[in-house]
């Protein structure tokens, strides 16, 4: 065999189906090589390669034509001392090749019957496109059987890209070599207890207070690790707390949402000390009330360099990344009622929350061919803290009077009786689902309908809306 890369790694086999060339793994190559001395076959000579080969056990990573071949050797007797672990990607996407690969795998499961199998010793990796008809079920389901040590990675933007297959490898080669496991590959474990989001890292902004704290809270209580982040370090530390008392972990930085640089520097912070994301909630916002004529211009954009920006900033930052990891993800903007309830004297906060929903939607169709979801929560009244931090725009004959009406609002709140818990399970269950846009509360529902059955209604009712 010829071989590439470092010398002094463990060996890596790489193996191409049928018609591709062994060219095709130049990128994954480009990837690899500091880490393992590489060795490239086809799926006809991988067998014998692999049964003349007689140093430490090699690690194989094969596609397609290929896959099915390395798999029919696992199969054998003695094969575990020859081969230390197998990765098996999907098959290559050129629409000739699609039948035969497909018939390949069909026939490797009628030869191999599930049916009192041994088992394979080997520890095997699969990297499975989401959706691809060109691979027998069966084919997954005789490796979920026979395969004692098993992982399994769901790719949901259509193709393995080379840097999912090197980062696939590198991390359960380094695993088997003793490295403690990263999040990703304890995900893809199979047959690993857990709960909902065990072994999955959820991402909060806003988190010091209300919806963003019950929603890390919701999120860790079903498993997950969370990242946290505010400006308020006070209320940040109390979440944590309380993530810690349900069980979980939780990650806590303090960051700006407003501030594009700041944003993408904790993404890089975040991303470097614990994994990408698998989930990003982004929740950060501040609440507003006055006519459009008594808001000054800095107060106006205040507004929206938070409520949207910050919205846009994260889903950049972290979206970017979650394309790039290519395995997948979620985004939760947290939008409101008021994006599609026009209010005469919450102008800046409902054109916020109309620009985070419209935002959303555009972003939704983008992200959707990267098998990423994203979610739209609209809360109506909630109870949280925001009534107390809300800034009012009013008159200077009437600046006096802020209190009074933050006192009237705060009462109306009351009334309605709805934590932001409500909210917080809304959204576990929306990215479970993976739905759209969800309102939450009733009132929410009933506007968002009548929005779009009622909209005159709904710009005459406008008129009418004065908490001043």
């Amino acid at each position: 065999m010829h071989f590439e890369g470092n010398n002094d790694g463990p060996t890596l086999l790489l193996v191409h189906g049928h018609p591709d060339t062994e060219r095709v793994w130049d990128p994954v190559v480009a990837l690899l090589s500091d880490r393992f001395r590489i060795a490239r076959a086809d799926a006809d000579s991988a067998a014998a390669t692999l049964r003349e080969w007689d140093g430490d056990a090699l690690h194989v990573l094969a596609h397609g034509g290929g896959s099915a071949a390395v798999w029919r050797y696992l199969t054998q007797p003695g094969a575990s001392d020859r081969v230390a672990s197998f990765t098996s990607a999907s098959g290559p996407a050129h629409a000739a090749r699609h039948r035969r690969i497909a018939d390949k795998l069909g026939l490797l499961g009628k030869r191999a019957p599930v049916a009192g199998a041994d088992p394979v010793d080997v520890p095997v990796q699969l990297i499975v496109i989401a959706g691809d008809r060109r691979v027998s079920p069966r084919f997954y389901d005789d490796i979920g059987v026979r395969a004692s040590r098993l992982w399994r990675r769901d790719v949901k933007g259509g193709h393995a890209t080379p840097y999912v297959l090197a980062r696939s490898v590198t991390q359960l080669v380094d695993h088997l070599e003793g490295a403690p496991a990263p999040r990703e590959l304890l995900r893809a474990q199979i047959g690993r207890p857990r709960k909902a989001f065990g072994d999955t890292l959820v991402a909060v902004t806003g988190a010091a207070s209300g919806i963003g704290r019950e929603t890390a809270l919701a999120f860790a209580r079903e498993g997950a690790d969370v990242v946290i982040s505010d400006v308020d370090t006070a209320g940040l530390a109390e979440t944590a707390r309380l993530v810690a008392a349900v069980g979980g972990q939780a990650f806590s930085y303090t960051v700006d949402v407003a501030d594009a640089a700041a944003v993408e520097e904790f993404a890089d912070q975040v991303c470097a000390e614990h994994g990408v994301p698998d989930v990003v909630v982004n929740n950060a916002g501040v609440g507003h009330a006055g006519f459009f004529l008594d808001t000054p211009a800095q107060e106006y954009d205040r507004v929206l360099d938070i409520n949207l920006g910050g919205v846009v900033n994260g889903c950049r930052s972290f979206g970017t990344r979650l394309r790039d990891r290519g395995v997948g993800g979620h985004i939760v903007n947290v939008a409101s009622m008021a994006s599609y309830t026009p209010v005469n004297v919450m102008n800046a906060y409902c054109t916020s929350k109309a620009a985070v929903f419209m935002f959303s939607d555009c972003l939704r169709a983008e992200l959707d061919s990267h098998g990423i979801g994203l979610t739209t929560i609209c809360p109506g009244i909630i109870g949280t803290n925001i009534v107390n931090t809300t800034r009012f725009s009013l008159p200077e004959e009437r600046s006096y009077d802020t209190e009074a009406i933050r006192h009237r609002v705060r009462r109306g709140f009351a009334v309605r009786r709805v934590g932001p818990d409500k909210v917080a399970r809304a959204i576990v269950t929306a990215v479970k689902s993976n739905k759209p846009v969800r309102p939450v509360t009733t009132e929410a529902y009933f506007v968002y309908g009548a929005a779009h059955a009622l909209p005159q209604a709904m710009r005459s009712a406008a008129r009418g809306g004065n908490i001043m």
